[in-house]
């Protein structure tokens, strides 16, 4: 069975395929991320995910939940998921629709993490820095860690920039192991 990161990139990419041919990238996007967020939550994704329960009931949920609100090909998605028991992997699968989304359109996702929540001024800063970096327009994703205890971590595809506190302690405390010398 394929892991679930690279079953989910295959299904965005089928349905990247549709919405491209159907000219409905955005709505997709949004419709997916919709999708994601009404079966994520854990009374309804415990329902839709189980065996227990009927696959024809499981969809007719899915049909009352979604049918008016999303288009008929992502509703067909979606169902798809829940027959061959992978609806948990709908909230990956609208990450890779949008990075798929993002790449088609130049534009790079980051994530910066933080100790604390960063200002709507700190954020554009850092947005405007990580696009000079990235010779890119940027989708910057924000998120909070109080582990890192102050400055802040930048996450640009498989780069990671750690300009945290916690990272610098660590780097420290492996050159003092090692025997190194301090810079």
């Amino acid at each position: 069975m394929a892991r679930p990161v690279v079953a989910a990139r295959r299904y965005a990419e089928a349905a990247f395929e549709v919405a491209l041919a159907a000219d409905a990238l955005d709505a997709w996007n949004a419709d997916l991320a919709y999708a994601a967020s009404v079966l994520g939550m854990p009374d309804v994704e415990r329902i839709v995910d189980s065996p227990a329960i009927p696959l024809p009931d499981r969809t007719a949920l899915i049909e009352r939940l979604l049918g008016e609100r999303v288009a008929p090909g992502v509703l067909r998605t979606v169902d798809v998921l829940v027959a061959r028991g992978r609806v948990r992997s709908l909230g990956r699968v609208s990450e890779e629709f949008t990075r798929l989304l993002n790449d088609r359109r130049g534009i790079v996702m980051a994530t910066v993490t933080s100790a604390v929540p960063l200002t709507a001024e700190e954020t554009d800063a850092v947005r405007a820095r990580v696009s000079a970096m990235a010779g890119a327009a940027v989708d910057l994703r924000t998120a909070v860690d109080p582990r890192l205890l102050g400055g802040l971590t930048i996450q640009i595809r498989d780069q990671l920039l750690d300009a945290s506190v916690r990272g610098r302690l660590e780097r420290l405390r492996d050159q003092l192991h090692a025997g190194g010398r301090l810079r």
